[in-house]
């Protein structure tokens, strides 16, 4: 269950990070309320996986590393940023620090 919860906060904060590019400063009210709910959303769901015993550290870098990857993949379909070489170097980096983590966190 507590993976499922780390999923779904995952979820919320990409949508909440996507509205907020959205929402034009903060200046468009109906994608601020998107991004207001959408990271209260993310942070009461990875506080629940985090009290069901994932361990802070892994949860924490699995959740904002995955984010960080999704949202420059959104960026580069969706927003028509650029994706680069670099870019796709530092996601990979991002997902393998990540995979790091959790075998360290099984020992």
């Amino acid at each position: 269950m507590a993976w499922i919860l780390l999923a779904l906060a995952i979820t919320a904060e990409v949508l909440a990070t996507t509205a907020l590019k959205l929402s034009n400063g903060l200046t468009h009210i109906g994608w601020t309320i998107a991004v207001a709910t959408g990271y209260i959303t993310s942070f009461v769901l990875l506080a629940r996986a985090l009290k069901l015993q994932l361990d802070m550290g892994t949860a924490y870098a699995i959740w904002s590393g995955a984010g960080t990857a999704a949202i420059a993949l959104i960026g580069a379909t969706l927003m028509g940023e650029t994706l680069t070489l670099p870019k796709i170097s530092g996601i990979l980096l991002i997902i393998g620090g990540v995979i790091v983590l959790n075998l360290a966190g099984n020992h």
